[in-house]
């Protein structure tokens, strides 16, 4: 009996191993996009984008961006609302997904996030989620589109 166990528990574990390839990180396109934002390197960030339509809903006007330039459109309205409303030092947090879903060479992913900037002056702070989806590409994982969803920006703590 404990034979048959361990048999199948090594089975599965190669199985596993053997089903996991190089590339087959499904979150690494979402934490490469916030890792460029992060660091500036938008080169990186938009990388992280399959070619073709992209759509990105955000919490600023005018709150969707689509089509094959919507990342480059989506970064020139973030800084346009930035400085209009005096934010700066941006920089996003994020954890291990809560949420994977595939299928056919596309999955839904969910990231915790936590949104930190200066506002005025001020430390804010607003804590949410990052939700993509992703395609497989002959390069790997890339988004083909997120959505931030989140509390209302607050007073850091």
């Amino acid at each position: 009996m404990i034979k048959s166990l361990l048999t199948a528990a090594l089975g599965l574990a190669l199985a596993s191993s053997a089903a996991a390839k190089p590339g087959d990180d499904i979150a690494a396109p979402v934490r490469q996009f916030i890792d460029g934002f992060n660091s500036g390197h938008i080169a990186a960030a938009f990388a992280a984008f399959a070619p073709g339509t992209i759509s990105i809903i955000d919490e600023f006007a005018p709150f969707h961006w689509t089509g094959p330039d919507a990342a480059r459109a989506w970064a020139a309205g973030y800084d346009r609302n930035a400085r209009a409303n005096g934010i700066s030092g941006g920089v996003v947090h994020y954890q291990s997904p809560t949420r994977v879903e595939r299928g056919a060479g596309r999955a839904y992913v969910i990231m915790p996030t936590d949104y930190r900037y200066t506002q005025r002056g001020q430390a804010m702070a607003e804590t949410g989620q990052l939700t993509a989806v992703v395609v497989r590409t002959q390069r790997g994982w890339k988004m083909t589109g997120w959505t931030w969803s989140g509390e209302p920006p607050h007073p850091a703590r």
